[in-house]
């Protein structure tokens, strides 16, 4: 039998078990078996992580290091994740159960993350202000915020890592990264990357963890100075919660049941095809995946006749081959999650059109799902499954697209298919959602911030804002009058 791959937490530039010794197991999901353990992080460790991420921003190494040289260490880093982006994609696979197509494709194009980032380096600028007294020099800079801690899950991790780490090593923080203890593989062999960059020891840890003896301690140490996060509604509330110890800057990024709108002058293979990119890319497991399909009354039969084609001629089977286009869920929990939440749609009185089974093989197999829901109401316009499960909802009016799109606690993403361009304008202006994608779906870039508004949380990742949100800003007096300061004492 094969020996099982073991990784380490890496802490200061070295590798380790955890101080406790625990281990966890991940298992493969195209096939239900263990393929690696890897090391768990204690409170032990989470301080020891942190106190050299403090550590390092004291020392003139990284402390005096020129913007311009930390732009070239990103540029390095980008170069090495291409270099060796299909081993990663290979590592991501095996560990989550995501298509190799799409995890080297994304971990080669996160290089543009660190690239863009990188020329941002030198960029981070303050100002001379015309100040309104007399004889006083007055500037602001933007100084590093400090400790990061920056938290990911497993479903887009070196995506999700790229937003917050390339940021962040732009202004010259230090971040530890806790990745999530469900497939955390890609990143420990990331943090390989990161060493061969050359960044000094204790720039950037990488460890995991359950959350009492992980999370908890990241979130609510005294030294962490910024918390980004992404994940889940209910962990963001520990997460703030935790915060309120430490005072850290914390921004989220979490779910969401983002509406699609497809109008009845759409182009309506291309809105089919955004529908599928927006449920069944990544297999559903994406957080801004388009689960509400909305679509006019008039051409829903069409649209959900040109779905049900193509979902037909899906290929499903083991991620690592090349012409699988679904794999399997990361974790049986989601399947349990989804077979439950489509049981009690179809009791409020939606039809399954297509698929609603796991399928039977072995690993985490669910079959791809198209929901008709009878009303706005159904379950499976409100859950979010992360799954390859589609709801489509009909609508008669614009008005009423807009308000069912809008009737939720989320707003993350959102679509609107239509030819009409004075109708694109008005309806993604009203749409409640940190992202609105017109004519398409799914389309990211390094220039473009992204984030929530609601319960898909707050702040925003990526463009060229996010930098400002790893820096503080610092103004600086200089009395530039040859007399001495008047005596504060005597009134003038």
């Amino acid at each position: 039998m094969d020996k099982k791959p073991h990784y380490q937490l890496f802490i200061d530039g070295s590798r380790s078990e955890g101080s406790e010794g625990q281990v966890m197991t991940s298992q493969n999901p195209a096939t239900g078996r263990d393929w690696a353990t890897f090391a768990c992080a204690s409170k032990a460790d989470v301080d020891r992580a942190i106190g050299a991420a403090r550590r390092v921003l004291n020392d003139p190494v990284w402390r005096d290091m020129t913007q311009t040289q930390r732009g070239k260490l990103l540029y390095r880093l980008a170069g090495l994740i291409e270099e060796n982006a299909q081993e990663i994609g290979r590592i991501e696979t095996t560990d989550s159960g995501k298509l190799l197509a799409e995890t080297a494709s994304q971990s080669a194009y996160v290089g543009d993350y660190y690239r863009y980032y990188a020329g941002l380096a030198d960029k981070i600028e303050g100002a001379v202000l015309p100040i309104d007294k007399p004889d006083m020099h007055v500037f602001t800079r933007r100084e590093p915020i400090g400790v990061v801690a920056a938290i990911v899950p497993w479903n887009a991790q070196m995506f999700l890592t790229a937003t917050k780490l390339g940021p962040a090593l732009a202004a010259g923080c230090a971040v530890v990264l806790k990745a999530s203890e469900t497939a955390p593989a890609p990143l420990f062999e990331f943090a390989r990357l990161i060493e061969q960059a050359g960044f000094p020891p204790g720039v950037v840890s990488v460890i995991t963890g359950d959350a009492e003896n992980c999370a908890i301690p990241l979130t609510r140490h005294p030294d962490v100075d910024r918390i980004a996060f992404t994940g889940g509604p209910e962990a963001a509330r520990h997460v703030v919660r935790n915060s309120a110890e430490n005072f850290a800057v914390t921004t989220l990024e979490l779910g969401g049941k983002s509406p699609v709108i497809v109008f009845e002058d759409a182009d309506l293979d291309g809105a089919a095809n955004g529908l599928i990119a927006g449920n069944f890319g990544a297999s559903g497991q994406s957080c801004v995946a388009g689960t509400r399909g909305l679509v006019h009354r008039s051409v829903l039969k069409a649209v959900a006749e040109k779905i049900e084609e193509k979902m037909a001629a899906v290929i499903i089977g083991d991620p690592l081959e090349p012409d699988t286009q679904i794999g399997p869920l990361c974790t049986a929990g989601q399947i349990t999650k989804i077979e439950e939440t489509l049981a009690a749609a179809v009791a409020g009185g939606a039809t399954i059109r297509f698929g609603g089974a796991r399928l039977q093989r072995p690993g985490n197999y669910m079959a791809p799902t198209l929901v008709e829901c009878a009303d706005a109401d159904t379950e499976t316009l409100k859950v979010e499954m992360f799954g390859p499960v589609m709801s489509l909802l009909a609508f008669d009016s614009e008005e009423e697209a807009i308000a069912i799109a809008n009737n939720t606690p989320f707003g993350l993403g959102s679509g609107v298919f239509t030819q009409n361009v004075a109708r694109a304008h008005r309806v993604s202006a009203r749409l409640k959602a940190g992202i609105c994608w017109v004519n398409t779906y799914r389309a990211v870039s390094p220039i473009a911030p992204f984030g929530g508004y609601d319960q898909s949380g707050y702040g925003r990742e990526a463009g060229m804002e996010a930098i400002c949100d790893y820096t503080r800003t610092k103004t600086t007096w200089i009395s530039t009058s040859d007399a001495p300061m008047a005596n504060p004492f005597v009134m003038r």
